[in-house]
């Protein structure tokens, strides 16, 4: 497994669009690095595991809000 992703294995990977990875990278929402001359986008595996760790915790928050809410 490479340590950096394309933006567009990032998308594969999220599912996403590449207009959606790129915004979220320029937001700062999805931590990412500038290579080479051209400034590609490349995002560390670790990095993109973690965000998805980070979702997921994210969202069992926002259940567990909504179900105190609820009672």
């Amino acid at each position: 497994m490479p340590r950096f992703l394309t933006l567009a294995d990032v998308a594969e990977e999220l599912q996403i669009s590449s207009s959606q990875t790129y915004a979220l990278v320029r937001s700062g929402e999805l931590p990412a690095i500038q290579i080479g001359g051209r400034g590609q986008w490349r995002v560390e595996q670790v990095v993109l595991d973690q965000y998805i760790q980070d979702k997921y915790a994210q969202t069992r928050r926002l259940i567990e809000e909504a179900k105190s809410n609820a009672e």
